[in-house]
């Protein structure tokens, strides 16, 4: 009985042991043993792909996904027991108080901001608080700079032996600003999580790509991230947009918005043909008076038209034969009782236009000359006139390839109550409600001989170079009238610009078509005329009138008066399309240059061989060439009377090289080579740079480049 007992006894004492050893191991060490499970048993980890880029029509590049880390230090790492965590503590603290001074200077130079007696005291904080996930920087840093953190001493070692961490955040970055913003759309902050609008929520299944998995396995007793399902990235989206001509929208749109003190602007440039917008700019005022992208005003506003609406009225008349282009209406003194009401004219109280022919009644944007012809036509008939203006589908939605776009509300007396006063005052662009993407859908119809095709902002989905989706230009109506309405709108049009109100918006340089429209915000349930009245003053129309490649609206909403369509949104509408027309010149060289003349080209300084490159491929004489090593070479350019002259400059490997004379690309690539950032002020080749040549190289400190 004695031996059984003591067996029995031992029995017990060693299962105690086991649940007081499992007990530890379950709480006491439950972090330790953690760690070196998430070191060395990972199953089926989820891999995420790199979301697509949104590339300009021209090849920029304006929507992408770049890595971003907050860097951590785990001043415990690796440690178990008391035993073992004295002696890691020790040698860990030796190694990190041997090598603090050269991390501090290090994170000083990285991170110019802190300097390097600052970051000593806060990781010292850090060591004495013993933290296993104390923040190093309190910012997000980029990639670039990570790399330069992990190269100093104890940094470099793995997270279990020096206890430097990081956590990645996939980052999207728009390289132009708020250019295009808010077509292009947002992304919440971790990029995995998919997008919230504008192209980025449209087309995210094709951006996005497909998630992988990994496993860790042991392998010749090192452990591998062994892959089961590889990640497939996001395609690549070619967008409509062109960075040059959204450029040259957004600063003529601002710059109007900011002398008018407007609330709202919208500018919307389209190509005629395909229906490719070129330029779209949202700006709204914000509180402190600037001007941001915050919604998408152009394919959401809701607001009567006012008289950019008056050519589809005209339409429907001449469409239907009830007038022609010399049809006549006396406007008398440019007052006109109707039922009730009295419609007039913006200049009634300077005694009005008197008789006007149909061209001169959109010329001058005459109400009553168009509400009169409206009303004597159809009024017995609303109807009637309601479905002519349907059957140029200016009522349908467009169904754009972006979300958020409203609905036009243009309904007849079969839809809605329909007083005496509602067909003249429909007829002028009251009454209805219209985006202006589709009034600038229906005037690119007219450009387009009567064809009226869909915006769109994506033109194809790209993967490795090759195209897997296109997205072809779609017909919305293929005749939204006559040959014959056609051609006497577009010359009435034309005439609005050349001889009427909407001259402001015209060029010397070509012909331009459309119509101005000045229209009262309505303010809801209040009405029209509760406190300061707001107006809505644009231009919508097209260029060159005879061989219409581009339409454009403008749209601004402003308070009080004076409000102009011509004088306001017109002269908005003329600057874009001089510059946009500019742009697209294309004159043949030997218009310019006589057969006798040698032309030797000013070459701006930057990497020579790419220079030298470009000369042989014109056949143009080189002096000094560089020889082909392999190596970068840079230098400077001047002009001899037969040649162009190159000339190679070494840059020391620690200090800051001058870029004067360089163009932009140049610059940016050799300074950011040197860990430097670079600020741009200005277009075309540098002129100056806040830090001379020859300064020892801080790396993360910024030069300013003015470019002229």
């Amino acid at each position: 009985m004695t031996r059984y007992f003591f067996v029995i006894l031992l029995m017990a004492l060693i299962g105690i042991a086991i649940v007081v050893k499992a007990g530890i191991t379950m709480f006491a060490e439950r972090q330790y043993w953690q760690d070196v499970a998430d070191r060395f048993v990972k199953e089926n980890v989820t891999v995420k792909p790199n979301r697509g880029n949104i590339i300009s029509s021209d090849g920029k590049l304006m929507a992408s996904s770049l890595p971003e880390y907050r860097i951590y230090m785990d001043f415990m790492s690796g440690e178990k027991d008391e035993k073992r965590r004295r002696k890691d503590q020790a040698r860990r603290d030796s190694i990190l108080n041997a090598n603090m001074d050269s991390i501090c200077i290090g994170l000083h130079k990285i991170f110019p901001d802190k300097s390097a007696a600052q970051f000593k005291a806060h990781l010292k904080k850090g060591r004495q608080a013993k933290s296993r996930n104390y923040l190093i920087y309190p910012k997000r840093i980029s990639y670039i700079q990570y790399k330069e953190v992990k190269r100093l001493p104890v940094f470099c070692l793995n997270r279990y032996k020096g206890g430097f961490k990081e956590l990645a955040y996939n980052q999207r970055k728009k390289p132009f600003g708020s250019l295009a913003a808010r077509t292009l759309g947002d992304v919440y902050a971790d990029t995995a999580k998919g997008a919230r609008n504008g192209i980025e929520l449209a087309f995210d299944t094709i951006l996005k790509g497909r998630d992988g998995l990994t496993h860790r396995q042991k392998v010749m007793n090192k452990y591998l991230n062994i892959v089961d399902v590889p990640p497939v990235d996001g395609c690549d989206l070619i967008s409509t947009i062109d960075v040059g001509m959204q450029d040259i929208c957004e600063k003529a749109l601002v710059d109007k918005l900011k002398e008018l003190n407007a609330s709202v602007g919208v500018v919307v440039l389209m190509e005629v043909a395909t229906g490719e917008v070129k330029a779209i700019v949202n700006m709204m005022q914000g509180k402190d008076g600037e001007y941001y992208e915050m919604r998408n005003n152009a394919i959401s506003d809701m607001l009567e038209p006012g008289s950019t609406f008056k050519t589809a009225s005209i339409m429907v008349a001449l469409e239907d034969g009830k007038i022609t282009p010399d049809y006549v209406v006396d406007t008398g003194n440019g007052q006109m009782p109707m039922y009730g009401r009295v419609m007039k004219d913006h200049n009634w109280h300077r005694g009005g236009y008197g008789k006007l022919t149909v061209t001169e009644i959109l010329g001058v944007s005459s109400n009553v000359g168009t509400s009169y012809i409206i009303d004597h036509f159809y009024g017995s008939n609303p109807q009637k006139f309601v479905d002519g203006l349907k059957r140029m589908s200016i009522d349908q939605p467009l169904h754009l390839q972006i979300s958020g776009e409203g609905k036009p509300n243009i309904r007849g007396p079969k839809e809605r109550y329909f007083a005496k006063t509602t067909l003249p005052w429909m007829s002028i662009g009251y009454e209805t409600q219209v985006p202006p993407i589709n009034i600038l859908t229906f005037y690119n119809g007219i450009a387009n001989n009567g064809v009226s095709v869909r915006p769109k902002f994506v033109k194809a989905a790209v993967k490795d170079g090759e195209v897997v989706k296109e997205y072809p230009t779609e017909v919305i109506n293929p005749k939204i009238c006559s040959d014959k309405t056609l051609a006497q709108i577009r010359e009435i049009l034309r005439k609005v610009v050349g001889e009427g109100l909407a001259k402001p918006a015209g060029s010397k340089q070509f012909h331009v078509s459309g119509k101005t429209g000045t229209a009262q915000i309505s303010q809801g349930a209040a009405g029209y005329k509760t406190g300061r009245t707001n107006y809505l003053v644009s231009f919508c129309g097209y260029f060159p009138s005879e061989a219409p490649k581009y339409s454009m609206i403008v749209s601004i909403q402003k308070p009080g008066l004076p409000a102009s369509g011509g004088l306001m949104a017109g002269s908005v509408f003329s600057k874009i399309a001089e510059r946009v027309y500019a742009k697209d010149l294309r004159l043949p060289l030997t218009n310019a240059i006589d057969t006798n003349s040698v032309v030797i080209p000013n070459v701006k300084a930057g990497e020579m061989r790419e220079a030298q490159r470009v000369l042989e491929e014109l056949e143009i004489n080189i002096q000094g060439k560089v020889a082909d090593s392999g190596k970068e070479v840079w230098g400077n350019t001047h002009v001899a009377p037969q040649a162009v002259v190159l000339e190679s400059r070494s840059n020391m490997q620690n200090f800051v090289p001058s870029v004067i004379g360089m163009g932009a690309k140049d610059a940016v690539y050799l300074l950011e080579s040197k860990g430097l950032k670079v600020n741009l002020v200005g277009v075309g080749k540098v002129k100056s740079q806040s830090i001379a040549n020859g300064t020892i190289v801080k790396k993360g400190q910024t030069v300013t480049l003015t470019l002229k």
